[in-house]
């Protein structure tokens, strides 16, 4: 069941950010019930907290348990996404983990819908990855940048499943079967998940992994919520694995129907 990335072997396929929650502690609860491994914090946000003397959620958790996903969320950029990676690494190491390349690339010129700009996107990508990056590329759901972005040697894709925060659930199913069936490196559904049916629906398609951060910040109990996401995502996994039954127009009975007559 676990998740690899670039060689790298993760114990859960649930992703966790960091924004939008009320207060730290909040945060602190709701990552541990969802025990996930890999935990997404904006490199911004911990920027700006560090130079403003503030605490941030990067001091208060345990990383000898959890992996830092730094990403580039405010950039709008290739130029600027660049820039706030190496940040990103310093932050990493900072913390400990002196092997951590990881970036979850963004790039969002879009300050209303805040979707992601293709172009940037696959510049800023082709760029981090020969300069030895584990790029996870957030996208919409096209299958060619998909594989674009792949070939390019991203260690992952990130298709969203609609806009970011909004809660709308699997609005591209068909583009992300597609980007999944056709992808050899993990696909992971990140922004728009809001309930954990759809995060099992997600995980029943063949995703690898899902990411998400507001389903769980702004419910009203993200503890209760982050534990019910867990739960759903490792379902999701058993029933993709385990294969569904075939659909048919007429119906098949499961009990004997030997001496039963129909007229």
């Amino acid at each position: 069941m676990s998740l690899v990335i670039d060689q790298k072997s993760f114990s859960s396929r649930l992703m966790l950010g960091t924004g939008k929650y009320r207060n730290l502690q909040e945060a602190q609860e709701s990552i541990q019930a969802s025990e996930a491994h890999i935990v997404t914090v904006a490199i911004r946000r911990a920027q700006n907290a560090k130079s403003l003397g503030k605490s941030n959620l990067i001091d208060c958790l345990d990383w000898d348990k959890l992996w830092l996903l730094p990403n580039t969320a405010g950039c709008r950029t290739a130029e600027e996404a660049i820039r706030i990676a190496s940040l990103g690494k310093a932050i990493a190491t900072h913390i400990g983990q002196v092997n951590n390349n990881f970036v979850k690339l963004e790039v969002i010129p879009d300050p209303k819908y805040l979707l992601p700009d293709p172009i940037g996107t696959l510049k800023a990508a082709e760029y981090l990855v020969n300069s030895n990056f584990t790029v996870l590329p957030y996208i919409n759901a096209d299958p060619l940048l998909a594989k674009q972005l792949e070939n390019i040697g991203c260690a992952t894709v990130m298709p969203l499943a609609s806009p970011i925060g909004s809660g709308c659930g699997l609005q591209n199913m068909l583009n992300i079967q597609v980007i999944i069936e056709n992808s050899k490196v993990p696909v992971i559904i990140d922004a728009g998940i809001g309930t954990p049916s759809e995060a099992c629906q997600a995980m029943e398609l063949g995703a690898s992994a899902v990411l998400l951060n507001t389903a769980v910040a702004k419910s009203s109990s993200p503890k209760l919520m982050a534990e019910a996401i867990k739960l759903s995502v490792r379902s999701g996994r058993k029933a993709y694995l385990a294969e569904r039954m075939q659909k048919t127009l007429r119906a098949q009975a499961s009990s004997p129907v030997y001496g039963i007559s129909y007229k």
